[in-house]
């Protein structure tokens, strides 16, 4: 019985992101340009730039913590080197992707509804509240899972059209698949969650967007201390961080259960 409330509020939620437009868009057109502007970007400083960035201390600083990591790379020449530096980035560079759907999703949801009257009803029946945070976070999830994954076999498709073959052997490392299919999902749930949670506190879809798009900030921050060669996560600290989250997002769905009051909404609401 459980189960099918969950399941039906997956339904619902699909289905009233089929019937507007600018949402699905958003869900299917905006993650192919995310990742086709990154490969664009890396061909374009290999392309043009690559001769000056060869010559950096900061590509030199980079490239000993890479080889650390791969040293099957030790050989390659150092155009090929770049390439794998920069390639390496774009596991971390999906996270964009679902952290975007997810906040969207969940803010056009939650205020949609409290400005249509639409949840009031919902709220009514016997549907607990972690129920329907876990019905909207799976909705919401899924879709932005799915297309992070697509995204992610077009990545690979375009590191194999832009590189070499052992170019592409050196990018889809163990921290590539803890990336993608550990630490995607656990970001995912937290973006939902965090975007849940501001919704149901303000009333406005630009500005509940414009407080959850600062988790964007840390995946921002991963990337370019990574690039400019600060730091570059081992598969041990993608590993962790996977772990991080998800406890985090344990913790976040309780307290957004508890925020989530039902007497407060539908008294506040009106």
């Amino acid at each position: 019985m459980r189960r099918r409330y969950i399941i039906n509020i997956i339904k619902k939620e699909w289905e009233d992101t089929l019937s507007n437009l600018n949402t699905l868009l958003l869900i299917t057109l905006a993650p192919l340009l995310i990742i086709g502007q990154g490969l664009l970007v890396i061909y374009l400083v290999v392309r043009f730039a690559g001769e000056g960035v060869l010559m950096s201390p900061m590509f030199q600083t980079a490239m000993e913590k890479l080889e650390a990591i791969l040293p099957s790379i030790a050989e390659l020449p150092p155009i090929d080197k770049l390439q794998v530096l920069l390639f390496s980035q774009l596991h971390v560079y999906l996270l964009l992707i679902p952290v975007m759907i997810a906040i969207t999703f969940a803010t056009f949801s939650i205020i949609e509804e409290k400005q249509s009257r639409s949840l009031e009803p919902l709220l009514a029946t016997p549907v607990r509240t972690d129920e329907l945070f876990i019905g909207k976070a799976l909705a919401g999830s899924i879709p932005a899972l799915v297309m992070t994954w697509l995204c992610a076999g077009l990545s690979l498709i375009g590191i194999a059209c832009l590189g070499t073959a052992h170019i592409l052997g050196a990018v889809v490392t163990p921290s590539w698949f803890i990336s993608v299919f550990l630490l995607v999902p656990a970001v995912t749930v937290l973006s939902f969650l965090l975007g849940a949670i501001i919704s149901s506190r303000v009333n406005d879809p630009r500005n509940a967007q414009n407080i959850s798009l600062l988790i964007i900030l840390p995946v921002l921050a991963l990337i370019a201390v990574q690039v400019i060669g600060v730091l570059l996560l081992t598969p041990l600290l993608f590993f962790i961080i996977a772990v991080i989250v998800g406890v985090v997002d344990l913790i976040v769905l309780r307290i957004g259960v508890r925020l989530f009051q039902r007497e407060s909404i539908i008294i506040q609401w009106r």
